[in-house]
């Protein structure tokens, strides 16, 4: 899989800053002390360790961790980075500088031209002297503490001649841990940014499911829509004919709204107003005076959006399911904004049959988008009495239209 830009960014940096290290603390070391002198060659001998690392990461970075990071292959993975770290180990360890011989101080270099014991011929004449040996007498030693033959030499300490080296060194170690961290920081930063790639394929699919959804429910509310327009109108052509006609006209305009703003994902509130208004006076010629229709809306609006079609379900089932024609009935609907929140109230008299039982489809579609376009952002609140059903709903308004 390619990696990313910034990945492959990281990587230069700390790579060129590692190079750089001796190339900055050489020339310091120049600025400070005039004595020393600019030399390539102790940057080239620290260069030279830093390869074989610069070797086995690039190995690390665009062949085996791949293998984890992409496809999962662990046992593969693995199996790869010990025979590569038990490579380094022996290369390591082969490659360190032989130690120096240590001098044998047993053995004593002769002088040249004296004779195996120095010393004679160079004393001093006060060493000759007889005052001077009566000076230096010593102490007679028992016959008992005496031993035969020529004194021992006691042994060097710390001196391990006949001891080999280990095979593997303080250095070596350092080495071998420093390589395995640098093939875990390396499998840290592509995990890092697989996850962040990850995570964006991930909201990038839930946009498109977001969108597929929504679109989905505006194709089920639009018809619903229009089959109960068109059954009120069908009511009112057999009441008044010429009403009629004019309520064609009234949907028109109304259909014209819902086929070029109801696609879109906001609109301004007062388009949606608008339509609501519309919608009520339409639905007003259908009834007598013993349904009481209140609408009551804001004339001021701010400059705000709201989805398309987001209120009208509410009250296409106050119309449909909440009216009764044996006995007095009520439709009261209030619109308010205030603090950027939008407030929508609908109370409507209760028919035979509630209208969660019967209105169920569109309810259904509605309270989907609603949890589709603000997830916990709303507030609705559905009372289903036995003579009245009221419904309250909480918006946030939107400053533009959401893309």
């Amino acid at each position: 899989m390619k990696q990313s830009r910034q990945e492959n960014l990281i990587y230069l940096a700390v790579w060129g800053l590692l190079f750089a290290a001796p190339l900055l603390s050489l020339y310091v070391r120049t600025v400070s002390d005039a004595n020393i002198r600019f030399d390539w060659t102790e940057i080239f001998i620290v260069w030279r360790q830093f390869l074989p690392f610069l070797l086995l990461f690039l190995i690390h970075n665009f062949l085996f961790a791949p293998l984890l990071v992409y496809g999962h292959r662990r046992v593969i993975y693995g199996s790869a980075v010990f025979v590569v770290i038990a490579a380094f180990t022996v290369y390591q360890c082969n490659s360190r500088p032989e130690r120096p011989e240590r001098p044998n101080f047993q053995e004593r270099p002769e002088r040249h031209g004296m004779p195996d014991r120095p010393g004679f011929s160079d004393r001093p004449e006060s060493f000759d002297r007889p005052d001077f040996h009566e000076r230096r007498e010593r102490p007679e030693i028992p016959p008992s503490l005496k031993k035969s033959g020529p004194p021992e030499r006691p042994p060097h300490r710390g001196h391990k001649a006949d001891i080999p080296p280990p095979f593997i060194g303080e250095h070596d170690i350092v080495s071998v841990v420093v390589l395995i961290l640098m093939f875990c920081a390396n499998l840290g930063i592509k995990s890092y940014f697989r996850s962040r790639d990850d995570r964006r394929r991930l909201a990038e699919l839930e946009k498109q499911n977001l969108e597929q959804q929504l679109e989905y429910l505006r194709y089920q509310i639009n018809p619903h829509f229009f089959m109960n327009t068109l059954n009120n109108i069908h009511a009112l052509v057999d009441i008044d004919p010429e009403q009629a006609k004019g309520t064609i006209l009234e949907l028109s305009k109304m259909m014209r709204f819902v086929l070029y703003e109801g696609n879109k994902q906001g609109v301004p509130l007062s388009r949606e107003l608008d339509f609501i208004r519309h919608y009520v006076t339409l639905m007003q010629l259908r009834f007598t005076d013993k349904v009481k229709i209140t609408l009551n809306l804001p004339q001021q609006l701010p400059d705000r959006q709201i989805p398309p079609l987001i209120l009208i379900t509410f009250i296409e089932n106050a119309f449909k399911h909440g009216i009764s024609y044996q006995r007095e009935s009520f439709i009261e609907i209030t619109v308010t904004v205030e603090d950027e929140m939008l407030q929508f109230k609908c109370r409507n008299s209760q028919a035979d049959q509630s209208i969660e039982e019967k209105g169920g489809v569109g309810l259904a579609n509605v309270r989907k988008r609603l949890n589709l376009i603000y997830g916990s952002n709303y507030s609705l609140r559905i009372v289903d009495a036995p003579d009245v059903y009221s419904v309250e709903l909480m918006l946030p308004l939107w400053l533009n239209c959401r893309t």
